[in-house]
């Protein structure tokens, strides 16, 4: 598995065309993207790592799995009445659908599903008291404490809050909001802004990868139920308007985020981590998507077969 992901890294160093940076997010502008990390943790305890795997970016949307566990686990099946499970076939900040299905996001890892479903967890908390316990799940899944949110990343995005806040004030206008459109974006943004290494990564993903069973403590963390569906959603939504590209070019539930990170599960076998910051025009890692798709040749990994 070592020689596959520095087989992969070599190559992927030699590409000219690196995809170009989230810069709506002024913060993120800034980060270099030259950087490629690739790490994988399996089911059975292995780490393997390639690149810069202990540098930390911001994971946006991909925190959008973790909140999602969250909230299922504090709302089982009701959490569907509050978002939808279809893939949206829209930009992941598009407004035109909610317009369309008053105001009830299609899925939970577009911008409106993941506010809505931020909006479940704070079950009337206030904003500090639901980011420590989103923060307490990662640090949790991901077996390290050190993990923490980038406050100047979450402040890049308050100021350039005007796209986001639409989405949230008009799905309160259909009463789909409980709390405050401001204390919801604030917590949505610090959600957004954790970061993470591809290492870090990799092993918070792992539950997804065991059946809901958390490595290496073996308390479970969902059921195996809930972690295969789970899987499907980040399978059929987790790359927002180009999913069905990603399952038709790797064939792993993923996630990505505009940071540039990927997450994907190989269910029984591991959980892998890309990060290259360059995104392609969907707002998906041009070169993750690329090394994730090398890994499941070289690997036969897809959930399709060999």
């Amino acid at each position: 598995m070592q020689e596959i992901l520095d087989e992969i890294a070599a190559e992927l160093a030699l590409e000219t065309e690196r995809g170009t940076v989230a810069d709506y997010i002024p913060q993120l502008a800034h980060v270099d993207p030259s950087q490629f990390a690739i790490s994988l943790a399996t089911v059975e305890g292995q780490r393997f790592s390639a690149g810069c795997a202990t540098t930390p970016f911001s994971i946006q949307s991909i925190s959008k799995v973790f909140t999602l566990t969250i909230a299922l686990g504090k709302w089982g099946d009701g959490l569907w009445s509050k978002v939808g499970r279809e893939p949206s076939g829209d930009p992941f900040n598009s407004i035109v659908q909610l317009e369309h299905e008053s105001g009830k996001p299609r899925n939970p890892f577009i911008n409106a599903g993941a506010i809505a479903v931020v909006d479940a967890i704070m079950m009337g908390h206030a904003p500090k008291e639901t980011l420590a316990e989103i923060l307490s799940f990662v640090r949790y899944i991901a077996d390290d404490n050190s993990i923490c949110f980038d406050h100047q990343v979450a402040a890049s995005e308050m100021e350039h809050k005007d796209r986001n806040a639409s989405l949230a004030h008009f799905m309160k206008a259909f009463g789909r909001l409980r709390h405050d459109v401001d204390k919801v974006l604030g917590t949505y943004f610090h959600q957004c802004a954790i970061a993470m290494s591809c290492d870090q990564l990799a092993h918070a993903g792992l539950f997804l990868a065991s059946d809901g069973i958390n490595r290496p403590s073996n308390l479970r963390v969902v059921s195996p139920q809930r972690a295969r569906r789970i899987n499907s959603l980040m399978m059929m939504c987790g790359h927002y308007d180009a999913s069905g590209e990603f399952a038709f070019r790797v064939g792993l539930p993923g996630k990505s985020g505009v940071g540039g990170g990927i997450l994907a599960i190989a269910p029984g076998r591991g959980s892998l981590a890309v990060w290259s910051p360059g995104l392609d025009r969907f707002g998906n890692s041009l070169l993750g998507a690329r090394a994730l798709e090398m890994f499941v040749q070289r690997t036969g990994w897809s959930v399709f077969g060999h």
